[in-house]
């Protein structure tokens, strides 16, 4: 059986909204769903690989690209408008994404 990740990367730039508690949820291709709910994980940053925080796993849902919405948007923090497209050019051939909700330890 394959242990649950202890870490997840977010880009640097959207780790003050992680570490603020403002961010909620992130969104992933099917390669990144694989938290478990219940479990802790440290956040690093993408690019230079630094400790940020720990948040804890909520839930873990699967999502089609066209259900993703204002909702959405605000628990990213980031205008759906915005949001779209950076998923996109993340993933450019998805339609199915992992919703993975997450609440900041304090």
């Amino acid at each position: 059986m394959n242990q649950a990740p202890t870490k997840i990367t977010f880009f640097e730039w959207l780790t003050p909204l992680v570490a603020s508690g403002k961010k909620t949820i992130t969104i992933r291709d099917e390669s990144e769903s694989h938290y478990v709910p219940g479990t802790r994980v440290d956040v690093h940053t993408l690019e230079k690989d630094e400790y940020v925080c720990q948040i804890d796993i909520v839930s873990v849902e699967k999502i089609g690209f066209d259900d993703i919405n204002e909702e959405h948007a605000a628990q990213e923090f980031i205008p759906l408008e915005e949001l779209k497209p950076l998923i996109r050019k993340i993933y450019p051939n998805d339609e199915d994404f992992y919703v993975i909700t997450y609440t900041l330890v304090a």
